[in-house]
């Protein structure tokens, strides 16, 4: 009996442990997820900030380059190999210049010459390429806060679809039911011979049910289009499960702000904006750094060159270098100018080209970024004003099918005005539902448009 107990609370545990390990690997699996958990998530696993990481990486790395021209660079270069032998009596009293070569008199040399530079002044070639991979940088970031917003707008707009899906699965449920009972009533009314109904009406209601499975089959389509959207645009594999939570599509009662401020928000935020300032001043920086090449290079070099042959002697003697046997170190002051006769003023006007090209760009930024903000600003009033308008009708709507199936079930009414009724309520409901959906859309673009920081995220 013990050990029956030990192996069954082995296996409980083994179960537990595989149960949390895959709860960990699929957050979607753990528990219902709202849309600022859907956000999280997708963020979390988004390819392109993936990529817009490491954009930011290389430009990290391009400013690290650049800071490491101020060091010194030094160059080395060793070389192993023959030599002749060499001694004093070949060059006193005189230098003999009659010395047949021969294989049996060579030896072996080594060698190792170290040049050593150390830039003091380059005009501007490493401070402003310093100052393009800093802006350059920025506006990496920015773009990566960008390709995160649209990821942002992307996921409202699928999270949102699925709830105007499933608003309108019920709504066709709840027409489905009445439906049926009105049939049932209509059945039984036959049945005992009421005047109010006959066989057409029973036509007619089947009829409207076949229509409302139509209908329910192209919710439950889009249901499916919704969650397969999210799905993806959360990382997770196709047959992955994926719960949201039980929210409604309801209009938020948030207070919409003059269409001046959004703009002013939009210019202040947008990271298009910081994308062109910042791509302006590396640009900038970029010229500066190709008229520089006009200009000498000032520096300190420094040398080391050491040699050694086991049969040839030193000579000491300043005026004669032995490149076999030898030992020299110096330290000079130096200018080093690159004369190329056409080829720095094409690049400087390549730089000054993309820099005028980004000056066009915010121009155009200055002047579209504005409409589509009153663009989806206009959308919004539209929406809100139109989900009102709407709201009233299938309300009022509603009573009349309530009416209507009242006195049908009574037997004071036909059973044409219940279609009348069902299909105004269905219709005007729709339409609320849509106004709603819009109305979520159109706010979630305008924060999109102003980069509207993302609460609780």
């Amino acid at each position: 009996m013990k050990i029956l107990l030990c192996t069954c609370m082995t296996i409980w545990a083994l179960f537990f442990t595989a149960a949390i390990t895959h709860a960990a690997e699929n957050p979607a699996a753990q528990t219902a997820l709202s849309l600022d958990d859907c956000i999280r998530v997708a963020l979390k696993a988004a390819p392109e900030l993936g990529e817009a990481e490491s954009d930011i990486a290389l430009a990290t790395s391009k400013l690290d380059e650049a800071k490491s021209y101020r060091f010194p660079r030094m160059e080395l270069t060793t070389l192993v190999g023959p030599a002749p032998t060499a001694s004093r009596q070949d060059i006193i009293p005189v230098i003999k210049t009659d010395i047949p070569f021969s294989i049996n008199a060579l030896t072996w040399f080594a060698s190792a010459d170290a040049t050593i530079i150390q830039p003091l002044y380059t005009f501007g070639k490493i401070s402003e390429n310093m100052k393009a991979a800093t802006h350059g940088i920025e506006v990496d970031r920015s773009r990566k806060q960008q390709r995160a917003n649209e990821i942002v707008q992307k996921v409202n707009e699928y999270y949102y679809g699925l709830l105007l899906a499933r608003e309108m699965k019920e709504l066709v449920l709840e027409v489905e039911e009445i439906l049926i009972r009105a049939r049932e009533k209509a059945q039984k009314l036959l049945n005992q011979g009421s005047d109010t109904v006959d066989e057409m009406d029973l036509y007619k209601l089947d009829a409207f049910s076949g229509m409302a499975s139509k209908y329910l089959e192209e919710a439950k389509k889009g249901e499916s289009l919704a969650l397969a959207a999210l799905r993806a645009r959360l990382g997770l594999p196709v047959d992955a499960p994926l719960e949201t939570g039980a929210e409604r599509l309801v209009i938020a009662d948030n207070e919409i702000l003059p269409l001046e401020a959004y703009i002013e928000k939009a210019r202040r935020r947008r990271p298009e904006f910081l994308q062109i300032s910042e791509g302006l001043k590396a640009r900038a920086a970029l010229v500066e750094a190709a008229k520089a090449n006009y200009y000498p290079d000032i520096f300190l070099g420094g040398i080391v060159s050491w040699a050694y042959a086991e049969e040839r002697e030193r000579i000491q003697n300043s005026y004669i270098t032995d490149p076999f046997n030898h030992i020299v170190a110096g330290i000079a002051l130096g200018a080093r100018w690159k004369l190329d006769f056409g080829i720095t003023g094409a690049k400087v006007a390549g730089e000054r080209a993309q820099y005028n090209r980004l000056l066009s760009t915010r121009d155009f930024a200055d002047a579209n970024v504005p409409l589509q903000v009153e663009k989806y600003y206009l959308e919004l009033v539209e929406a809100k004003n139109s989900t009102t308008a709407t709201r009233g009708a299938y309300l009022n709507a509603k009573k009349w099918a309530v009416t209507a199936i009242a006195n049908f079930d009574f037997g004071m009414g036909p059973a044409k005005d219940i279609f009348e009724a069902l299909q105004a309520y269905s219709s005007m409901r729709a339409d609320y539902f849509k106004s709603i959906y819009n109305y979520r859309i159109a706010a979630a673009n305008l924060d999109y448009a102003t980069n509207e920081p993302l609460h609780g995220l």
